[in-house]
């Protein structure tokens, strides 16, 4: 009798029966010095983590750490964490009220829940991370309730339900960057705050369609690496509960929408940047120039190329392709060749030098990025076709991304409306080509008449993205500073794991 006592004790007491019996979130509990607040869907974990301990320093926003500092973390180990994916990333999303208040605490969990540094194998395999910019990203998202006191009715005024930040983290060494934004990874904010009963029904409104009703929710969140609003807007269903209250829930697995670089089909999720220009400079064109000449050092002699400099929603230096040599097609095809080894070095080097025309510090690898363009190959199905405008290949942390960062792509989308800049100029010649084509043949393309529908189509190394940028009148501006009100394109979204992750 005893030892069958003892052994109900150890299994009510086990991790898997005090989570069958905790009601799902019957209330938020807040964090605090002596306790750690948990999400009901977990058993309160106590766990202090007895490993080895990477030695931190003070949070920095993109260089390596040097002065170690003794960590004084209240933190649960193993954290409460949902993996997700938001357009072409992957990444951590984590309840900001379960860390630390000190950002300088930070830095050893994230670098534990990544698996970083990894300074021999770049592989991350000893945590979350896969090796690649695009999957060493955390999101860290709190109530607006929960922002500095001062802000909560501004920000509740302008639309806003949660507050969130981007962590890039390094994946060869201990970088933690929070210079800027990741617009994939933004596309998921409202559905992962909603996931968390971070917001509710006051999110969501309905449209008619026939005899039916459709619910959305547009969640609006305020990113603290830009200083930027951005609107999700995603279809939602009503689960009611015992007592007959309806919760909404966002519905993801509706065949809607495909983005590229991702199979299937899933639901719309529309993405918003809110009067994305000067996200981190101020300035639309920080140097008021479409386009400025760069200087640098190349094979031993200096050498000027074009750029435009633009600053929406991330800030990105967009350098004309044609004038990177014959190497550069066989960069875009081949990373692993000697002249993609030398195009890197040159691309670096423009990189660091448009940062410093911006005001930005140039050892920040995550900002600004840098992007190459080039016309879409004339007589090709695409051009013939009208669907492509402009091809881009971007760098994220100096590794040519196998798609397109949605705030390169988004950046792209708002400088190609505006007159002087490369972004424009290529837009233009494919646009004018095609006006050209179809006016002299008696079988043009229907899909020609797309031009004039305010989207930006770009091919990246993935497949094809359509971005839209809205812009507005500011009066007096001297021309170049142009404001735009909102930047747009649709991603989608799956929920891939809820559960709990070691650092």
């Amino acid at each position: 009798m005893r030892g069958l006592l003892v052994s109900n004790i150890r299994a009510i007491h086990s991790p898997l029966a005090k989570s069958s019996l905790i009601p799902r979130r019957t209330r938020r509990r807040h964090y605090s010095a002596n306790t750690a607040r948990q999400s009901s869907d977990y058993p309160i974990l106590r766990r202090v983590h007895t490993g080895p301990k990477i030695q931190t320093a003070a949070f920095s926003s993109s260089t390596p750490s040097s002065l170690p500092s003794k960590p004084t973390l209240m933190t649960p180990n193993p954290l409460p964490a949902t993996f997700l994916r938001g357009g072409t990333s992957k990444g951590i999303f984590i309840d900001q009220t379960l860390l630390p208040n000190s950002q300088s605490e930070w830095k050893q969990i994230f670098l534990g829940i990544m698996g970083s540094p990894d300074p021999e194998h770049g592989r991350q395999l000893n945590g979350m991370g896969g090796g690649v910019s695009s999957l060493s990203k955390i999101v860290l998202v709190k109530p607006v309730e929960s922002a500095e006191e001062d802000k909560v009715n501004q920000l509740k005024n302008q639309g806003v339900h949660v507050e969130y930040t981007f962590v890039q983290v390094g994946i060869r060494d201990d970088t933690i960057d929070v210079s800027g934004n990741c617009g994939n990874l933004s596309s998921m904010v409202g559905a992962f705050a909603m996931d968390e009963g971070m917001v509710g029904k006051e999110a969501v409104w309905k449209v008619k369609e026939g005899d039916r009703e459709k619910h959305y929710a547009t969640v609006g969140a305020f990113n603290t690496n830009t200083q930027k609003i951005i609107e999700t807007t995603f279809p939602v269903t009503f689960h009611r509960d015992s007592n007959g209250i309806e919760t909404p829930s966002p519905d993801l697995n509706l065949s809607e929408a495909s983005i590229a670089g991702v199979p299937g089909i899933a639901s719309k999720i529309v993405l918003d940047f809110l009067n994305p220009g000067g996200a981190r400079t101020g300035k639309l064109l920080p140097t008021e120039e479409t386009q400025t000449k760069l200087e640098i050092i190349t094979q031993g002699r200096s050498r000027a190329y074009r750029s435009s400099l633009v600053d929406a929603t991330n800030p990105t230096v967009f350098i004309d392709g044609s004038e990177l040599g014959s190497s550069f097609p066989e960069y875009t095809s081949n990373s692993s060749s000697e002249g993609s080894h030398q195009i890197s070095e040159t691309l670096e080097k423009l990189r660091r030098a448009g940062a410093t025309k911006m005001g930005l510090d140039p050892d920040a690898q995550a900002q600004p990025k840098i992007a190459i363009l080039s016309e879409v190959a004339a007589d090709s199905k695409e051009d013939i076709e009208g669907k492509v405008d402009i091809v881009v290949h971007a760098l994220s942390m100096g590794v040519l991304h196998k798609a397109v960062p949605m705030t390169v792509g988004l950046c792209l989308g708002v400088a190609a409306n505006v007159e002087g800049t490369l972004a424009w100029e290529v837009v233009r010649k494919s646009r004018d080509r095609r006006m050209v084509e179809s006016t002299s043949s008696s079988t043009a393309s229907p899909s020609v008449s797309h031009d004039g529908d305010g989207l930006v189509r770009i091919r990246h190394p993935s497949g094809v993205v359509d971005v839209g940028a809205e812009f507005g009148t500011n009066s007096g501006d001297d021309g170049l500073q142009q404001q735009v009100k909102s930047a747009k394109v649709v991603r989608t979204g799956r929920r891939l794991m809820k559960g709990v992750v070691y650092w």
